[in-house]
């Protein structure tokens, strides 16, 4: 059975190899370094499950969330929130802008990982 590939978006380096550092040995894990790469890795690559950070240069995590969410391939795939940010309005326009669930920075690898398997039904 072919792996799941997850797409993930950060500006950070850092933030970028933790994901895949987590998620690696389990899963193809591609990279976007802005909310405007990403719309256009994830109608190339067709991701299972993306990440997304929330604060972007260019345009937001909100925005991009939003975009992909129009495109009729990816509508269903689950987008998870990576963010500092736990404050309630911050939460609320994320699932307004269409994530499927978030993750708080610093990343809990344990948490990540448990919340993509569920997505991904493995």
């Amino acid at each position: 059975m072919p792996r799941k590939k997850i797409l993930a978006v950060d500006d950070s380096e850092t933030t970028l190899l933790v994901e895949k550092t987590i998620l690696g040995p389990t899963f193809d894990i591609v990279t976007a370094a802005s909310g405007e790469e990403s719309i256009g890795r994830a109608r190339v690559e067709a991701p299972d499950l993306v990440l997304m950070d929330f604060e972007m240069p260019g345009i937001s995590g909100a925005e991009a969330c939003r975009r992909l969410r129009a495109e009729p391939r990816l509508r269903a795939t689950p987008i998870i929130l990576v963010t500092s940010h736990s404050e309630a309005d911050c939460l609320e326009d994320a699932f307004l802008s269409g994530f499927t669930d978030f993750v708080i920075k610093p990343i809990d690898g344990d948490e990540l990982l448990v919340k993509v398997r569920g997505y991904l039904d493995e």
